[in-house]
């Protein structure tokens, strides 16, 4: 019941902002006994019921709408809704109409009563609705669901569903309809009783529910109850406000990743930072910073600037949501933490998993980035990487767990990047940011797994034998490079031979060197020849020092040769030369 008491919690501290269509925000916070649904067309009446005109509504028109537990759960021979109706009930295409305007005429009759409900149901019963649509031009499908707007009515003009009197007029209206009562185990309190609650929670699937008790045949409830609210009961209040806010959380501020829904709040309503992206994404017209001391202040800086607006004892809210089946909604995720912990928690994963793009400063990469390029191919011109839309939720998720659980970081999708990282020669467009992420996530798996740590930086001496055959890796690229002329696309023989590279560097590096020194030394300047002779030489000597007892000089390679090789490639094209500077004419 964790996830639906702190819905139930975040909707009573949303109560203000009940049947308010807040700008930028994709959908309004519904009351109770209403849902949320999308409009295809409005149709505008005068007070007395006379059509005035009708419209195709906005392709992302989202309405208020009263229903009935009955209605908001329909599927076969359905039940009406009490006011805004698709087109199959209005023109009686499915027999209900008589069904809707005598649900409509005992709210018009009750103390509950609004002026727009008269216009409304008088307009319905004259029966004029498809030949008044068709004259203006309104192709009617059975689906399509009606808004009214009613126009005459002074102040109150307007479309019913955001007349926030009309809303709470039918939310008291239904409640006084209702009589049963129920021990409430989301509240203990006893409530009005919950037959059904609401479907759609997740638009994807919007059939299927959180709870559901329709296992009334067969293998009854588990062979465990006679009636579905021995298992658990719940409060029709209580339903509607925890059901109602988890729809607005996911529709307002969550993440759709591979059909799963990512949501992250705080129950009070303040803002907090998106687990699923770098806290340096949600900053906009940041400069970039190079320096990792800098990186890591700024961090904590703009996470204290969300700590600073919450109280001490403010909690955050972490779920996924994904439908088991088309009538099951699981939570495949729930976490709640102290807003402290949450925030050192992101500042600790984006300080572990980052890497210096020396276009770009150094950063984070998006979870969603990971993913692609571990188990995405580049496709198209533009060598987009797309992964298969069934792997992104289930490896989200496991990412999300690291961040927000600080579990190790996995195996197999570090293995995954290497491995894609280990064929440069097809990522054309990506390359840079390929070996970004996948030297990030290097960093962030030696991290955890053996506390081991790497500077963003080059480190020339540093005692890893893969380390320094990566920098050789670099080095000669950077030579066959030097002689390209500017719009030579051709790759070097470095990199069309980096799989054997890694798998025997010290035959691989025989072969290469002498298709150098036979192609492309001679195309050198002098001081240039003699600069690269010395700093092989120079790599060659750490090599050698770096040999450990159980390792031979042409073992296969460990990937820390990628941060290697980065590195050095950076530091070749950054580093200032007493010579003309040269341009980065890479694609990469």
């Amino acid at each position: 019941m964790g996830l639906l008491q702190k819905a139930l919690e975040t909707y009573e501290a949303m109560e203000g902002l009940v049947g308010i269509y807040e700008d930028g925000k994709e959908e309004p916070l519904a009351p109770i006994g209403h849902i949320v649904t999308k409009a295809q067309i409005e149709v505008t009446i005068n007070a007395e019921g006379t059509f005035v005109g009708a419209k195709q509504a906005d392709k992302d028109q989202k309405i208020i709408i009263p229903v009935t537990e009955k209605s908001a759960g329909r599927s076969n021979n359905p039940p009406p809704h009490p006011l805004c109706e698709q087109v199959a009930f209005l023109l009686d295409w499915n027999g209900k109409l008589q069904d809707y305007i005598t649900q409509l005429t005992q709210w018009v009759n009750s103390p509950y009563s609004h002026p727009m409900l008269v216009a409304v149901l008088n307009y319905v019963r004259n029966g004029t609705m498809a030949e008044d649509l068709k004259s203006w031009g309104i192709s009617l499908k059975k689906d399509d669901t009606v808004g009214w707007i009613v126009v005459g009515l002074g102040g109150i003009s307007g479309p019913v569903w955001k007349d926030r009197e009309l809303l709470k007029a039918y939310s008291n209206y239904y409640l006084s309809q209702k009589k049963d009562m129920t021990l409430c185990m989301l509240t203990g309190t006893y409530d009005i009783s919950a037959t059904q609650h609401l479907k759609g929670v997740f638009s994807l699937n919007g059939n299927a529910r959180i709870i559901s008790a329709n296992d009334s045949t067969n293998f009854t409830y588990r062979g465990r109850f006679a009636e579905p609210e021995e298992a658990a009961s719940m409060g029709y209040l209580a339903s509607q406000k925890a059901h109602n806010a988890l729809k607005w959380l996911i529709s307002t501020q969550g993440t759709i990743q591979g059909g799963r829904a990512f949501v992250c709040w705080n129950p009070q309503g303040r803002a907090v930072p998106q687990p699923t992206q770098p806290v340096q994404d949600q900053f906009e017209d940041e400069e970039d910073l190079f320096d990792y001391r800098n990186y890591c202040q700024d961090l904590r800086r703009k996470l204290q600037g969300y700590q600073d607006k919450w109280q001490p004892e403010d909690q955050v809210i972490i779920a996924a949501f994904d439908a088991a089946t088309t009538g099951r909604l699981a939570i495949t995720y729930y976490n709640e933490m102290l807003g402290s912990d949450f925030l050192d928690r992101l500042a600790h994963w984006d300080e572990t998993c980052c890497w210096k793009d020396y276009y770009h400063g150094i950063q984070s990469p998006l979870l969603y980035n990971i993913i692609a390029f571990a188990f995405g191919t580049p496709r198209g011109e533009n060598g987009k990487v797309e992964p298969d839309e069934k792997l992104i939720a289930p490896q989200m998720q496991r990412l999300l767990s690291c961040r927000i659980d600080q579990a190790a970081f996995p195996l197999d999708i570090m293995q995954a990047l290497v491995n894609k990282a280990g064929n440069l020669q097809i990522y054309k467009t990506n390359r840079n940011k390929l070996l970004c992420i996948t030297c990030a996530v290097i960093r962030k798996y030696y991290f955890d797994h053996k506390k081991g740590e790497f500077k963003l930086a080059l480190e020339p001496e540093r005692k890893d034998r893969s380390y320094q055959w990566g920098r050789m890796l670099a080095v000669m690229e950077k030579i066959e490079r030097d002689t390209y002329d500017p719009d030579e696309k051709r790759e070097p023989n470095a990199i069309r031979m980096q799989s054997v590279f890694v798998k025997r560097p010290g035959y691989a590096f025989m072969v290469i060197m002498e298709q150098l020194k036979n192609a492309y030394y001679p195309r050198l300047h002098i001081a240039l020849r003699t600069k690269y002779e010395k700093l092989i030489g120079e790599i060659m000597e750490q090599i050698h020092l770096s040999l450990k007892e159980t390792e031979n000089y042409g073992d296969p390679l460990t990937e820390t040769y990628l941060l290697g090789y980065y590195l050095q490639k950076s530091a070749l094209y950054t580093k200032k030369e007493t010579e003309e500077t040269e341009e980065h004419t890479d694609e990469v």
